[in-house]
C-alpha cells in the first residue's frame, strides 16, 4: 500500500495510512514515520493489531525501551518496557487527567511514547495533546526573556501522592529520587527548536523561586499552552496506535469513564536525553 499521511489539525498531529505496524517495516518507511513524527509531533494510525512483542520491537527503533523508572504501574508479564494501562471493575485505572509530558522528572525523560489501544469505552477517554513549540513561540517578549535561561525542578512525587489518593492500579510503594533540574525552554535534539518544557504535574517550582511564587507562573504557562488553537483532541477505537513526541507536547488523558467501562491499552517508550537549553 502507500503510505499517505494526512494532518489532522494547523497545530500538531498526523493519520499515517498504509503501514501495519506489526509486519516488516522496510528503512525508507521507517524514516517517513519519523520524518512525519518530527514534522506533526503526533501521529494516528487506524486498525492496527499489534502483539507486544512486535510493539517493542517498533518502540526500539527509536530509542532503548526502558520500564517506567518508578514503577507507577504494572508492566506486562512478558515485557518489562511495556506498561499495561487497564481500567475494570476489579482494577481501577489511575488517573492522567492533567497536562504533562510524560516522566518529566527523571534526568532523561522519554523521547516517544507508543500508545496502542486493544479495548476502550466508545465515545470516551479521550486524549489531547498540546504543541509546546507554539506555547514557546508565542510567549510574550518579556516574558520569554524572563525564561529563556531558566531552569526548573521536576519531581516524581505527585505519582506518588495520585496513587495513593484512591484505589487504582498504580504502584503505591513508590521510591521517589531528588528531583532534577531542566531548562525552562528545552532545545529539541533532532529540530534544534526551542520547546516550553515545564508542567503542573511535575515541574514543581523554578530555579530561585518557591514553590509558592512559581505555582501562578507554572499555572499561566499551562493556560497559554492549552488554548483550543493549540490543541489536538483524539477520540480513540479499539486498534488505534498513537505516537507522540514528548520532548515538544503535552497531553491530557480525559476520564469520564468508570470501573465498568474496560478499558485497556499498552503503552512503551523509547529513551530519551537529558533536556538542554
Amino acid at each position: 500500500m502507500t503510505v499517505t499521511i494526512t494532518p489532522l489539525n494547523d497545530s500538531l498531529g498526523a493519520e499515517v495510512s498504509g503501514v501495519d505496524l506489526a509486519g516488516e517495516i522496510d528503512a525508507d518507511t521507517f524514516a517517513l514515520i519519523r520524518q512525519a513524527l518530527l514534522d506533526h509531533l503526533v501521529l494516528v494510525f487506524h486498525d492496527q493489531d499489534i502483539p507486544p512483542s512486535a510493539q517493542v520491537a517498533f518502540t526500539e527503533r527509536f530509542g532503548a525501551v526502558e520500564p517506567h523508572p518508578l514503577k507507577s504501574r504494572a508492566g506486562h508479564p512478558d515485557y518489562d518496557g511495556l506498561l499495561v494501562l487497564e481500567n475494570a471493575p476489579e482494577r481501577r485505572g489511575a488517573r492522567n487527567d492533567f497536562w504533562h509530558s510524560d516522566i518529566t522528572c527523571a534526568a532523561r525523560p522519554p523521547s516517544l511514547s507508543v500508545l496502542h489501544a486493544l479495548t476502550v469505552p466508545e465515545g470516551k477517554g479521550d486524549t489531547m495533546f498540546c504543541n509546546m513549540y507554539r506555547a514557546w513561540d508565542g510567549l510574550p517578549d518579556d516574558l520569554k526573556s524572563r525564561l529563556d535561561g531558566q531552569t526548573a525542578e521536576h519531581s516524581g512525587e505527585a505519582i506518588r501522592s495520585r496513587n495513593n489518593a484512591a484505589a487504582t492500579d498504580g504502584n503505591q510503594d513508590i521510591d521517589v529520587p531528588p528531583p532534577e533540574v531542566h531548562p525552562v525552554a528545552r532545545r529539541h535534539p533532532e529540530t534544534g527548536r526551542l520547546a516550553l518544557f515545564t508542567n503542573r504535574f511535575f515541574t514543581t517550582k523554578f530555579s530561585g523561586m518557591t514553590e509558592e511564587e512559581s505555582a501562578t507562573l507554572l499555572e499561566d504557562l499551562e493556560k497559554r499552552a492549552t488554548v483550543p488553537e493549540n490543541v489536538y483532541r483524539h477520540q480513540w477505537r479499539s486498534g488505534d496506535v498513537l505516537i507522540w513526541d514528548n520532548r515538544c507536547t503535552m497531553h491530557y488523558a480525559v476520564y469520564d469513564y468508570d470501573e465498568n467501562e474496560p478499558r485497556r491499552l499498552h503503552r512503551t517508550t523509547a529513551a530519551g536525553d537529558r533536556p538542554v537549553a
